[in-house]
């Protein structure tokens, strides 16, 4: 019996084969679990997933798992989503993140969320998820580290603060300005970081072993009570599955980084370009805001003229070239129009960041100097 699990910053790949034999692949995108299924494991388990940059995987890939006899968990972080959300058609939960949002006392998806580096670093956590915050501050309270006051306040600290950003060395600097004494910031400090908890970990390593215990107790394949139906959105699901493999897509895309980075200086107007689109994406979508498909359809329009994409075979040929499916190329388009509506709405602000951006790079004393001489007499 194979096992098939998708991990990344909460469970690193080395760390889930110590526990248990499977096949580790990246945090889930969609699609990747209807790949997965084709293998016909007898479990798959999902604890890590995207959400940002290409469209997270999707409720009617896991049923479909299911419903072809597969087993699927999921725990600590994306898998504690969909399974406190797919619980009830027998997706398998485990842990304190997934019955926190089962039982509704979690709701927002920025919870489980973490800023993480790529795969050749292991996909090491750049931040720390509110999560396990909520589960630190409530066993420092416990312990008496701090108080009931106290705790609210750090939580109330961690919450508002982008998922990117949240540390506890970022929390305890905007502790005293919340009111919270010196003396118990002090001791947080002191105890952390041994205190801490990390109850996406856990939850994680309990998936890892309720999936051993179920292969022991070799129940056979999954049964469920429910039809699967197939739709015209599903057809399209597996189409542009279909175009990408699993694991081939993340060491084309390094070859393309690889590539950029042999130019230091067109790496770095690339990544600046590509932080601000993606704080700027992220800011409109933070701010809420449905795109309507006459939108989406405006956009597609403008981004075919853009590239003399004159027709489906054009665009067949371009998505083959970026290495993009379709509904990858939607999720793109999705977040141009985002930035386009950040930056309309805060001109102000992008014209401080690219003046900031100029003075870094040195063009800023170039242009400078360049508009004076125009305006010499």
């Amino acid at each position: 019996m194979t096992v098939v699990l998708f991990t990344g910053p909460t469970l690193s790949p080395r760390e889930a084969c110590q526990s248990l034999e499977a096949v580790c692949l990246p945090p889930a995108s969609q699609g990747d679990v209807y790949r997965a299924a084709l293998r016909r494991p007898f479990a798959i388990g999902i604890i890590d997933g995207y959400f940002e940059r290409v469209p997270a995987v999707w409720h009617k890939e896991i049923l479909w798992a299911m419903s072809e006899g597969i087993h699927v968990f999921g725990s600590a972080s994306m898998g504690a989503l969909r399974a406190a959300e797919l619980a009830p058609f027998g997706m398998i939960g485990v842990g304190a993140v997934f019955e926190a949002y089962r039982d509704g006392v979690l709701e927002d998806d920025d919870e489980v969320a973490v800023a993480h580096a790529a795969a050749d670093h292991d996909y090491r956590a750049g931040s720390e998820a509110m999560v396990n915050i909520r589960a630190t501050l409530a066993r420092a309270r416990t312990e008496g580290v701090l108080d009931a006051v106290a705790q609210v306040a750090l939580e109330r600290i961690a919450k508002q603060l982008f998922y990117p950003e949240r540390s506890y060395g970022q929390i305890l600097e905007l502790a005293a300005a919340a009111g919270i004494p010196h003396e118990m910031i002090g001791a947080v400090r002191r105890w952390l970081p041994a205190g801490a908890v990390n109850q996406k970990r856990a939850d994680a390593l309990a998936m890892l072993h309720a999936i051993a215990d179920l292969m022991r107790a070799d129940p056979g394949p999954k049964r469920v009570s429910w039809f699967f139906e197939h739709t015209v959105f599903w057809e399209e699901l597996q189409n542009a599955a279909a175009e990408v493999s699993l694991v081939p897509q993340e060491s084309v895309d390094g070859m393309v980084l690889a590539e950029l980075r042999r130019d230091p200086e067109a790496a770095a107007r690339a990544e600046a370009v590509a932080t601000s689109w993606w704080l700027a994406a992220e800011r409109a979508r933070r701010d809420g805001g449905a795109i309507e498909a006459v939108t989406l359809v405006e956009e597609a329009r403008k981004f075919c003229e853009a590239r003399a994409l004159a027709d489906s075979t054009d665009v067949t040929r371009w998505l083959a070239d970026n290495q993009c499916t379709r509904l990858a190329l939607e999720h793109l388009l999705t977040a141009h129009v985002r930035v386009e509506r950040a930056q309309a709405a805060a001109p102000s602000a992008l014209e401080a960041s690219l003046l900031n951006y100029l003075r870094w790079s040195g063009e800023y004393a170039v242009l400078l100097a360049r508009a004076r001489a125009i305006k010499a007499p």
